[in-house]
């Protein structure tokens, strides 16, 4: 359908964009997007994705916001402290615009429920926290033929890379996947978390603004996709690296007919 009256205001500065404008605005409004984590990436990404029009948010998310989330996690505020993360994250939303229509999964992914999830959304950005749920949305992305755009981040460092190993690139290999950047989950307590090593706030808004740029770059086809490649920031330094990551033919999806439970024993 054209756009409305409305939405011709709304997403101008878009329109007027060569490599987005109108039909590129249409993709957005046309795509369904599953966000990992409504946290410290998840807001941010949320918020951008909202803003641009995405018509569909799917959010996974199956905690609760605590008073500790607040110094990162802008997608909340103080009076939805103890509610469900993704219903405070949809008022939000809604708040930003009335276009976009937002789905709650409240609940904790596993090998039983993640293909479904998943394969309902044409691309997925995960902000998760944990390495295990990073197996799980990678391995289903790869089945599901869903691109993957993941960020991380540390103290003062955040990292992002986007996933289509399905796909191949100029040489026809293989692109690669989280896999291919870790090989497996470390053993548990081996990397400190968050709440132990703490995270500056602002990091994880830009790295969560960036997902959500390469989500809208792979929606609309503007510039050159982050397939193959991985993103570093370094804060501190404020200085931005990109390192090529290669597919590794031993990676276990490269074998025949993998399946979610045999790849995420743990799940």
């Amino acid at each position: 359908m054209p756009l409305s009256d409305a939405q011709l205001e709304r997403y101008a500065r878009h329109i007027i964009l060569k490599e987005i404008g109108g039909p590129g605005q249409q993709r957005l409004l046309n795509t369904r997007v599953l966000v990992i984590g409504a946290g410290g990436l998840g807001a941010p990404c949320l918020m951008y994705l909202a803003a641009a029009g995405v018509g569909t948010l799917g959010i996974v998310d199956h905690d609760t916001v605590s008073l500790s989330n607040l110094q990162r996690q802008i997608i909340h505020d103080t009076v939805n402290v103890g509610r469900p993360k993704v219903e405070s994250a949809r008022e939000s939303l809604a708040r930003i615009n009335p276009d976009v229509k937002v789905e709650a999964h409240q609940v904790k992914l596993s090998a039983a429920n993640v293909l479904d999830i998943i394969s309902r959304y044409d691309i997925v950005a995960d902000g998760c926290d944990n390495f295990p749920t990073r197996f799980l949305v990678n391995d289903a992305c790869h089945l599901a033929k869903v691109p993957l755009v993941s960020g991380a981040v540390g103290p003062f460092e955040g990292q992002i890379a986007t996933f289509k190993s399905y796909e191949r690139d100029e040489a026809g290999k293989p692109f690669a996947n989280y896999r291919d950047l870790v090989g497996e989950a470390p053993p548990p307590g081996s990397i400190p978390a968050c709440e132990e090593t703490g995270v500056l706030g602002a990091l994880t808004g830009v790295i969560g603004s960036m997902m959500a740029l390469e989500v809208i770059k792979e929606i609309t086809g503007a510039g050159t996709s982050l397939a193959g490649r991985l993103l570093i920031y370094d804060a501190l330094d404020t200085r931005f690296r990109t390192l090529r990551l290669p597919h590794d033919p031993k990676n276990p999806l490269s074998g025949d007919n993998p399946s979610i439970r045999d790849l995420n024993s743990h799940a």
